[in-house]
């Protein structure tokens, strides 16, 4: 799409982030906590009214919103939902003005069924014209740069043409989306498919400056033989050792943060736990950096 109609989203210097959830609702509006900003899952006020957009509407007085998207599917070869769903989410954009507004790298349509999950996409040049077909509409439709992020999985196709990583590489170049690189969902691929998460960093970080537009953060669940992204304990010290790598790697070069979010959907803490996770991030982020520009002295 032209690239006058996207505006490069406006998350700039955001710092860390929470997610909005509704067992934090009363805290929030009451204390109004040092926070660099709040997201919220879009499909959970996209109607006319209510207490949720209430909530997000107060809220938006005082800090940062991103609406990260979990219904759309990109990557749905059905794409009937696609246009009517796309248009409430405009309307929600107009009323919230996020600074950042988020999609998965999925599929969740056959038909008429819509399933409650991010569902894995071949990773082919097929998929990939139609993703690129869907990230155009969306942003023609909003007038702004989305991001879109990589999910976590429990197959690969047989058929794939080149990683995840590539796959985002080539969505952000033909569209000029940006990426919004999920580290947990990087370590969660790595331990269940044998990837290579320190490459999948490495090919994003060669993308111009400022297209990975947000780390998100999250826990996972050992079950087995695989790991679950679930969603509902602390970061792994792996993944903050992995978010480390990344912050160097592609926010080290004049970016003070990448703008990171600490996710917790399941089993959802105190309100203090998730803030305690975001200045655990703030620290790896600042001795990522300064390790950065000690190497580069």
């Amino acid at each position: 799409m032209p690239t006058s109609l996207v505006d490069r989203d406006r998350g700039g210097d955001l710092g860390i982030g929470i997610g909005l959830r509704a067992v934090h609702y009363a805290e929030l509006l009451a204390q109004r906590p040092a926070l660099g900003w709040l997201e919220a899952h879009t499909e959970n006020y996209l109607g006319a009214g209510g207490r949720d957009l209430q909530v997000l509407t107060a809220l938006r007085t005082d800090y940062p919103v991103s609406l990260h998207g979990v219904g759309l599917g990109l990557g749905s070869a059905s794409g009937d939902a696609f246009a009517p769903h796309l248009a409430r989410i405009a309307d929600l954009v107009a009323r919230i003005e996020p600074a950042l507004v988020s999609e998965h790298l999925c599929w969740n349509r056959i038909g008429s069924h819509q399933f409650n999950d991010l569902l894995p996409l071949p990773l082919t040049e097929a998929a990939l014209a139609l993703v690129c077909e869907r990230v155009d509409r969306m942003q023609s439709v909003l007038l702004r740069r989305i991001l879109v992020e990589n999910v976590s999985t429990f197959l690969r196709f047989r058929d794939d043409q080149m990683s995840e990583a590539q796959f985002l590489a080539a969505l952000a170049r033909r569209t000029g989306c940006g990426i919004l690189l999920d580290i947990n969902n990087l370590y969660v691929n790595q331990f269940n498919h044998g990837e290579d998460a320190h490459a999948a960093i490495d090919t994003l970080a060669q993308l111009p400056a400022g297209t990975v537009g947000e780390f998100h953060l999250a826990g996972h669940l050992a079950d087995g033989s695989v790991l679950i992204d679930h969603h509902g304990a602390r970061v792994a010290p792996e993944v903050w050792s992995l978010y480390a790598y990344a912050v160097q790697r592609i926010a080290g070069d004049g970016m003070t943060h990448v703008p990171t979010l600490i996710e917790w959907d399941t089993d959802i803490p105190p309100l203090d736990v998730l803030l305690d996770e975001r200045q655990r991030a703030l620290s790896h982020a600042a001795a990522a950096l300064a390790e950065h520009d000690h190497a580069c002295a």
